[in-house]
């Protein structure tokens, strides 16, 4: 018998799975048993037509390939190269001994070249964890790579792969493939006059906090939260790999680059619940997970279906999304931070007697009840955008820089790594309320909060967490009574909040 190694995947971890090959006498066929999906069983046509194209055919005998563990389920057509290195290493083609010292994954197609498939980060992790080397697609490389100390081999096809096992031919180590490029950000100072907003804007940053935007059509929320990743710090090399691995595993990390920079997703709000927090038929990571230590906008947030609303409360509160199955439960971070927009009412012009419709203020009060409690109870700030006025956009003063509220914002979350440790909490948004410190009088006047603002449990830690981060903007090694204050102006006024 002879094996070849490889990955299944159970979210972003790479689950071991061996291939197993035996070529026995008996009528000639190829069987594949081990709980395949309709892409892995595909495989056998696959890679009967690649060994075609470089001269090889199957033997006339019975062959049997078993995908251990037999009982779970293998997707994706990764499964290709470690069937066509099994069967080589059956046929003495390739030494048995070497093969089995390499995991393998990638896509054959007719003519015996490699195509790039999803997960290749993780996998090439999991291989260097359990001394293995890995072997992929040349243009997926330098993805493989990023695992650090690990023997990679990247051909371009199989029969470059036969020739180095063989002496014939020498496949070059790849380099890391570097650093995903990130287009510049639209700047801070073409926001003219909504201080209030933007001093929202700058508190979300520097503690990681969900925000509300709330304001007529036109007002400029978009435009504002279009500014929030320009105002972000990048990410530590251990949750840039976090984040990388992720993308990897959708598909999505264009060349192989690491994500330095914190994600930016915009879903549409016809976008379904499992579009945002993940499922279908290979049950993929959603919306949440591809935001994962970055930013997810939801513009109109009232506009989203009310079930895909709901589905986002969990997330929100835990940090990951579970994708349920009736034989598999599949869990992927979702550490992202929330930022809504939506307008006052269905016709935007609440309060605006010249504008607002005939059905005020009932059409405001049921547009808004589209957004329950719960959902933004879990949201830190909310604030009021008015529009600008002629004055501010023809006369106005150009705003602040996005680099000057960035450096505050670096140097806000510099002293909460400092406060947390590198095993805790990335940003005050995620703090133990127990490691926040209030002087007496901030302390009493949240507990005043509590009662007269009917904030519940989870709104008085918020508010304190956002009182931490004003403090720590202000360079406060203590959260005062001045900061407490601020945190509450901007709570959401809503019932029972």
């Amino acid at each position: 018998m002879a094996i070849a190694n490889t990955f299944a995947f159970s979210g972003i971890e790479a689950v071991p799975v061996e291939v197993q090959v035996q070529i026995a006498p008996g009528s000639p066929g190829l069987v594949l048993v081990g709980l395949p999906d309709k892409a892995v069983g595909e495989a056998r046509e696959r890679v009967r037509a690649a060994f075609a194209a470089i001269g090889l055919s199957l033997p006339l005998k019975r062959v049997l390939i078993n995908l251990k563990p037999a009982d779970l389920l293998k997707e994706g057509s990764h499964f290709d190269l470690p069937l066509a290195l099994g069967l080589l290493a059956a046929m003495e083609v390739l030494p048995r001994d070497e093969i089995a010292g390499y995991a393998a994954l990638g896509e054959l197609s007719l003519d015996g070249s490699l195509n790039p498939v999803a997960g290749i980060l993780p996998a090439a992790i999991a291989a260097s964890a359990r001394d293995l080397g890995l072997i992929c697609p040349a243009s997926q490389g330098g993805e493989a790579a990023w695992a650090g100390r690990i023997e990679v081999l990247a051909p371009t096809d199989l029969l470059s792969l036969i020739n180095h096992f063989r002496g014939t031919q020498v496949l070059t180590p790849p380099d890391t493939a570097g650093v995903a490029e990130v287009g510049a950000s639209p700047d801070m100072s073409d926001v003219r006059g909504m201080e209030t907003a933007k001093r929202a804007l700058e508190i979300a940053a520097a503690g990681g906090h969900n925000l509300l935007l709330v304001g007529p059509p036109g007002a400029g929320k978009s435009m504002l939260a279009a500014r929030l990743p320009g105002l972000l710090p990048d990410l530590e090399p251990r949750l840039a790999l976090e984040v990388s691995m992720i993308h990897s595993v959708a598909g999505l990390l264009a060349g192989g680059r690491l994500v330095m920079r914190p994600p930016f997703r915009e879903p549409h709000h016809s976008a379904s619940q499992a579009a945002l927090t993940g499922g279908g038929l290979r049950a993929r990571p959603g919306e949440v997970s591809l935001a994962h230590r970055g930013v997810l906008f939801l513009d109109e947030l009232p506009e989203f279906p009310r079930q895909a609303l709901e589905s986002l409360r969990q997330p929100m509160e835990s940090g990951r999304t579970t994708v349920s199955r009736a034989a598999a439960h599949i869990t992927y971070p979702a550490r992202f931070q929330l930022v809504a927009a939506m307008n006052p009412c269905r016709c935007g012009y609440l309060s605006d007697a010249g504008r607002e419709c005939g059905r005020v203020p009932r059409c405001g009060e049921d547009y808004q009840n589209r957004v329950s409690g719960p959902v933004l109870d879990r949201i830190d700030l909310a604030v009021d955008v008015q529009p600008a006025t002629a004055a501010d956009l023809s006369r106005g003063a150009p705003g602040e820089a996005s680099a000057a509220i960035a450096g505050r914002v670096a140097r806000a979350r510099r002293v909460q790594a400092e406060r947390y440790g590198a095993e805790g909490a990335v940003c005050n948004a995620e703090a133990d309320g127990k490691l926040i410190r209030l002087l007496p009088e901030a302390q009493t006047l949240l507990e005043q909060a509590m009662e007269r603002l009917r904030l519940s449990p989870r709104g008085y830690t918020r508010a304190m967490r956002v009182g931490r981060t004003i403090a720590d903007l202000a360079g406060a090694e203590m959260v005062a009574r001045t900061h407490i204050a601020e945190a509450l102006a901007f709570r959401h006024r809503g019932p029972g909040r």
